[in-house]
This record gives structure tokens, C-alpha cells and sequence, in this order.
């Protein structure tokens, strides 16, 4: 099984800087997690729950209190930016139509 990603793109998107032997690395090692989690999908997991685990796990469960919150500003102080008072303007993560 072939397991080629597209390392530019992703780290385009990540907004991260490789060098070519970074991005040679680092395609060997995703090709290799992909690999494994393909194998993964191969084992007989017949007979065992979807949510079992190792370990017991239980939900601790409190009453629901309602509290006074942050003031909207004190919120809002570390925004990149706000747009129309009340939206947050972040940086674009995706590529647009137009590139």
C-alpha cells in the first residue's frame, strides 16, 4: 500500500517551514502511521465493544451551578481581531477559490 501525502500541503496548512530533509523525514515517518493504522483496521476485533478499555472509566458527575461569567471584553482582549463588534477575525487556515 502506497501511503504518499502531500507533506507541502499539510505544512502549508499547519503554517509550518521544512526543509527538503525535514519534509523527507517527516514523509517517511507519516507513510509509516498510515501503514500501521491500515494494519490496525485488519484485526479481528469481533465480540469486543467499541468503547471497551483497559481501564474502568466512569464519569464524575456534579450538580450544574450556574456562575457568573467573564465580562465579554475580558474575553475578547486576546482576539486577533473582532469584526462587527461581536465576530472574532481569525487568519485564514484554508486556501481560497481564487489561488
Amino acid at each position: 500500500m502506497s501511503s504518499e501525502i502531500d507533506i507541502k500541503y499539510v505544512a502549508d496548512l499547519a503554517r509550518l517551514e521544512l526543509s527538503a530533509e525535514q519534509a523527507e523525514k517527516l514523509q517517511g515517518e507519516l507513510a509509516r502511521v498510515v501503514e500501521y493504522i491500515a494494519e490496525l483496521g485488519e484485526v479481528d476485533v469481533t465480540g469486543v465493544e467499541p468503547t471497551a478499555h483497559a481501564a474502568q472509566l466512569t464519569n464524575v458527575w456534579r450538580e450544574d451551578e450556574a456562575k457568573t461569567s467573564f465580562p465579554r471584553e475580558v474575553m475578547l482582549a486576546n482576539a486577533p481581531g473582532i469584526v462587527h463588534g461581536d465576530l472574532i477575525k481569525v487568519p485564514r487556515v484554508l486556501p481560497s477559490e481564487e489561488e
